[in-house]
């Protein structure tokens, strides 16, 4: 009876709720900062991860894009692993339980990284934070979506999910506040102490503790010949699009610093250019609800990608020496970015039925995030035969046309849901 109440507490009591939303939102605005911040301390991490003996501790470009590559990569396979494994762990013991252990596991993740002795170290522990934040965003969507009302619940699902971005804006100011690159990483105690809190003053999924009662079994699969037209659909779009996206958000910072000339270490430009990528992320999520109210999703969609392959071709090919000029086009590209993020996550789910569309739009998600993972890991060799970062990158604008291609032939969700 007393866990039961402690549901109703938090159904009914405003400051309840609200304390339990901001510790959610804070545990995966984190998320976003963890994401990001190898990626803007890379150039300067890799020359002492590696012992660089050159003369000015430098490494080579196409060096340092295959260890950016394997580390890269790493983090992004751990990302699935966990966004699988804490889903169904979850449905065992608990939102609650596994939203504290993945919280309190990409914070830990983050602190060792303060004590890495080489670049191989680097990719292991890469690779288990990425477990933690994959899990933290799956388990947290799904436990505001079912503790929160329904009136206000799409709403208040689109800002938990803007604060990934949030976090990658927060990620530019810590590289402003620490110049030193392993003192950056002791953020990870602030995830940590959010999991204990977590774990004391967030009340268990009332909806969970019935579906574990009730032992309710669903009458559709994911796989069934109704669903797999869809599901192959909502994979090969999602998945396209991050492999463009964290293909160029991984890299940006490695080719601002490429632009610049030599000795220049690049600080304040990586810093500004991934604040100004997550301001655009932001913006552009903000923005997906209101097109997707005026035009659907489904034309959202191609306006979007039609937007990310004509921003990525002005940015890299246009651009051979720094210019003030890259942080409006980068800002451009990123709210493109955005609107495609905020505009996949009603897109998606709207292609399966409400019995396995949790299910599906998981699957989705995930399988995405194994061919982004592969994808993102040969942009080292990339850099080596295409004789640059920005080559390389512009690679990357190529699955938005896949993207584009598939979401053109295929039906607005609204015609599809059963």
């Amino acid at each position: 009876m007393s866990n039961f109440n402690e549901t109703l507490t938090l159904e009914n009591s405003l400051s309840r709720k609200w304390l339990v939303f901001a510790l959610c939102m804070l545990s995966y605005l984190f998320t976003g900062m963890v994401s990001t911040l190898v990626s803007v301390y890379l150039p300067v991490a890799v020359p002492e991860l590696t012992g660089s003996e050159l003369p000015d501790k430098t490494v080579t470009e196409s060096r340092l894009g295959e260890i950016g590559a394997y580390v890269n990569a790493s983090y992004l396979y751990g990302w699935m692993v966990g966004g699988l494994l804490f889903g169904l762990i979850s449905d065992k013991i608990g939102r609650v339980q596994t939203l504290t252990f993945v919280t309190i596991l990409y914070g830990a993740g983050t602190c060792l990284v303060v004590f890495v002795p080489d670049w191989y170290s680097l990719m292991a522990i890469r690779f288990i934070t990425g477990m933690g934040v994959g899990g933290v965003l799956l388990v947290s969507t799904v436990y505001i979506s079912e503790v929160w009302e329904p009136a206000t619940r799409p709403v208040m699902l689109g800002v938990l999910a803007v604060s990934f971005p949030m976090g990658i804006v927060a990620t530019g100011s810590v590289n402003l506040m620490f110049s030193y690159w392993r003192e950056a990483f002791w953020l990870g105690l602030i995830p940590i102490f959010l999991g204990v809190l977590i774990l004391f003053l967030v009340p268990e999924s009332q909806q969970w503790r019935f579906s574990k009662s009730a032992g309710a079994v669903k009458s559709e699969g994911i796989f069934d010949q109704t669903n797999r037209p869809n599901l192959i659909i909502g994979s090969i779009i999602f998945g396209a699009v991050l492999i463009g996206l964290w293909g160029i958000f991984s890299w940006l910072p490695t080719w601002v610093q490429s632009l610049l000339g030599s000795g220049e270490n690049g600080q304040k430009e990586r810093g500004l250019t991934m604040i100004i990528l997550g301001m655009g992320g932001i913006t552009g999520g903000v923005l997906s609800g209101f097109l997707i109210k005026a035009i659907g999703s489904r034309r959202t969609l191609i306006l979007t990608f039609s937007g990310c392959i004509l921003m990525c071709c002005i940015l890299f090919l246009t651009n051979h020496h720094f210019s003030k000029i890259i942080y409006a086009e980068a800002g451009l590209l990123s709210l493109c970015f955005g609107v495609s993020q905020g505009s996949l996550s009603s897109y998606i789910p709207g292609l399966f039925p409400v019995v396995v569309r949790a299910t599906a739009t998981g699957f989705c998600f995930n399988i995405g995030r194994f061919f982004t993972a592969t994808a993102v890991f040969f942009i080292g060799s990339l850099v080596a035969v295409l004789g640059g970062f920005g080559n390389a990158l512009l690679v990357f604008s190529i699955p938005f046309l896949l993207a584009l291609v598939i979401t053109w032939f295929s039906r607005d969700p609204q015609t599809s849901i059963k």
